[in-house]
């Protein structure tokens, strides 16, 4: 038991160097993190002899190394969130009508890795392995929403770090912090023709056991005749529901 929690905070600078969009140096890792300096340095060395972090001498920074690929490669070959999600997805396009789908966290981006089609609906640009920045999606925002602000802060530093594809949505870190401050008080994301002209999405995070998010559930509508508040409680109830069972309950 005295090793958990030096597990746990390896684990933490494992999802923290996941999220960069780049090497990161050690004082950073600390700080953010909350790490003492020397444990950082302890940690990241034998995570660096097990092959899970590089250190990248000239630079002074770490990044990710070829056993965090191979552990991703190794979920991607399982799918157990894909497998979880399937059947509460379908639950909820039988239950509104709408299509739904499933996005995770891939840097700035979500990646959609699972789509549960209503019949007779068109198909969505949020196919299985489209990722689309996280600041303009609904899925996105919900996991932002739920991120540390100093993680947001690193994935979205200035404006360069904001795309577009239909001229709305936030453009700056202050827009974004609106956009997300009021997610966390509506309890759910939604965006508004930002992915797609004249479609609509609402979304809710799936959390993991220490309140972080692992994916977003989101169905996408058109607003004519939609209400939207019903949308989202079934949205918001199917997340809770994926939460609970990766929990195992």
């Amino acid at each position: 038991m005295s090793q958990v929690p030096a597990a746990t905070r390896a684990l933490r600078v494992l999802r923290f160097l996941a999220g960069q969009p780049e090497p990161v140096a050690v004082d950073r890792i600390a700080r953010e993190l909350a790490i003492p300096r020397s444990t950082t340095y302890h940690l990241l060395q034998a995570m660096a002899d097990e092959g899970f972090v590089v250190h990248l001498a000239d630079d002074r920074r770490y990044g990710l190394g070829v056993a965090a690929f191979e552990v991703g490669s190794g979920y991607a070959r399982q799918a157990p969130l894909q497998r979880i999600a399937r059947r509460p997805l379908a639950a909820l396009v039988d239950r509104t009508g709408h299509s739904a789908h499933l996005a995770v966290p891939h840097g700035r981006d979500v990646l959609y890795v699972l789509e549960e089609r209503a019949p007779g609906r068109p198909s969505l640009v949020t196919d299985v392995g489209v990722r689309l920045p996280s600041h303009l999606t609904a899925s996105g925002r919900a996991i932002l929403a739920h991120l540390p602000a100093s993680q947001v802060r690193a994935l979205y530093p200035d404006r360069d770090a904001f795309v577009d594809r239909t001229g709305v949505g936030p453009g700056s870190p202050t827009a974004l912090r609106a956009v997300l401050a009021e997610t966390r008080r509506r309890g759910h994301a939604i965006e508004d023709g930002e992915v797609t002209a004249g479609l609509a999405s609402v979304a809710a995070a799936v959390l993991d056991h220490n309140g972080l998010p692992v994916a977003g559930v989101a169905i996408t509508f058109p607003l004519d005749g939609a209400d939207p508040e019903r949308l989202a409680a079934a949205v918001v109830s199917t997340a809770a529901t994926l939460t609970r069972r990766l929990h195992g309950r």
